[in-house]
């Protein structure tokens, strides 16, 4: 079995078996025509049910060909133009070449002694990142598995810095189109019920400054201690964008730490066109941000910057056969004093390899394509009398509902437009998101694919609405 270890006399083995691995999924994406098959669930588990783990194929070959069988064949693909689901990008080629090296490599960014040059290219792409928020000089951070890691790390450090004397009174505000990790942070840093404060948001789902300026001063009149406010920059559901600069006022005026939690928003950071939309991020005291979304990288690429590195203390712990104290005065950077993770991949290669082989600009090129393909798929929308759309879009997310025109009835909408999503799935021809607004099922666009075109979003939503009418038709029908 030693001939599956990876070392220097198995180099050729590893050569050989990757290529092969690369070659099947390149061929798989050169030849996939849709963005899924259709299978449903109780049609692919009978072939992994059957698999005998304990029993090894033995041979690379074998072991693909069966892999195309239980899953190559029946993945989501997110590199279609046509998956429009959720916040999942395409990636890019350099960032999965930096995924074979750091795999086969397999250091550990905890500490210095597993990873050396791993240690100084995380750190210098955590300034990097930084720099383009506009933080300042004090600032750090620490890459993390995604964006709710962030945000759990950022309230847990906002929660070291309150001044209270009882977490009962520790309150956090955030937008009711926030992200749902903020309650669930809550929650894990051991914080009431009552902990996080839902402050409503306006036509185009921006949190209401004028009520968080209510709510702010009504703890403050209870007696209650302000812990954080989460603005955020890119909500899941709408793409909207908190108004960051007015936020910044009044976390300033209270002494309230201020979080942006920009998991989705971040690739504004590289944007040519509209870094302007998130105009006041620097003064953030934490911010979130998941190249994974919006840099196009692979899962996970994630990190947590703060204002201040001291900030930071509070998630360092020591251990003697890991990072001992000693080290700290020895200056040896040891990740794992700014991480809450202890073994924790080199992800930032990813990163590292995509901007030196496309560089800031190339990314946000890419991405200033999504924001743009938004706005041509909302004038879609506004124009289609078959649809309603909610808001424009700051980023690249289009949230819409197919109103027929026969039906007047909310709840028959509601299952047409359930219909027609699980339809839409389950053939393959394209995939969508949904969600709910004001307590109704409306359908979601998050484009993220600069190979989408305008003539996609038209296609989908002429299936769409064929699928809505079927259902209703069949409705109909069943009611006659």
């Amino acid at each position: 079995m030693r001939s599956h270890l990876l070392n220097g006399l198995t180099a050729e083995h590893y050569r050989r078996s990757v290529t092969e691995g690369v070659e099947r999924v390149a061929a798989k994406l050169a030849t996939t025509d849709r963005p899924f098959t259709g299978v449903t669930v109780d049609a692919l588990s009978p072939a992994i049910d059957a698999i005998d783990l304990d029993r090894p194929l033995g041979d690379t070959t074998a072991v693909l060909d069966e892999l195309e069988d239980v899953y190559l064949r029946d993945a989501v693909y997110f590199h279609h133009p046509r998956y429009l689901a959720h916040l999942n990008c395409p990636v890019v080629i350099p960032a999965v070449l930096a995924e074979a090296v750091l795999s086969a490599v397999n250091s550990s960014l905890d500490t210095w002694d597993q990873s050396a040059g791993g240690t100084l290219i995380e750190r210098k792409l955590i300034d990097w990142t930084a720099a383009r928020i506009g933080l300042g000089p004090a600032a750090d951070g620490v890459f993390t598995s995604g964006g709710t890691q962030s945000n759990l790390q950022a309230l847990l450090l906002a929660r070291e810095e309150a001044k209270s004397d009882s977490l009962a009174k520790l309150r956090i505000f955030a937008s009711e189109v926030s992200h749902f990790s903020v309650k669930k942070s809550a929650k894990l840093l051991g914080l009431g019920p009552d902990a996080v404060v839902t402050i409503p948001v306006d036509h185009d789902k921006r949190m209401q400054t004028v009520a968080l300026a209510r709510e702010l001063e009504r703890c403050a009149r209870e007696g209650l201690v302000p812990m954080a406010v989460v603005a955020t920059a890119g909500t899941t559901d709408f793409g909207s964008i908190d108004p960051l600069p007015e936020i910044a006022g009044l976390c300033a005026q209270y002494g309230v730490w201020m979080h942006v939690d920009a998991a989705y928003g971040c690739g504004l950071l590289a944007s040519l066109k509209y870094r302007d939309r998130i105009d006041g991020i620097e003064r953030a005291d934490s911010v979130t941000v998941d190249y994974h979304k919006s840099f196009f990288q692979p899962v996970s690429s994630s990190a947590v910057l703060v204002r201040d590195a001291a900030t930071l203390r509070h998630a360092t712990y020591h251990a003697e056969y890991l990072n001992p104290r000693r080290m700290v005065q020895e200056r040896i950077p040891n990740q794992v004093d700014k991480s809450l993770q202890t073994t924790r991949r080199f992800d930032a290669l990813k990163l590292w390899l995509t901007l030196r082989t496309m560089g800031a600009d190339g990314i946000g090129q890419l991405f200033d394509e999504v924001c743009d393909l938004a706005r041509e798929g909302w004038a879609l929308l506004a124009a289609d009398p078959r649809y309603d759309v909610v808001v424009e879009p700051s980023l690249s997310t289009l949230v819409f509902r197919y109103i027929p025109a026969a039906v007047t009835d909310p709840a028959e909408i509601d299952r047409a437009n359930l219909y027609a999503r699980k339809a839409l799935f389950a053939s393959g021809d394209a995939v969508v998101a949904g969600t709910k607004v004001a307590g109704r099922h409306y359908l979601k666009f998050t484009l993220l694919n600069p190979e989408t075109k305008a003539d996609d979003i038209a296609a989908v939503l002429d299936l769409i609405a064929g699928h809505a009418e079927q259902y209703l038709g069949e409705s109909l029908d069943r009611a006659s």
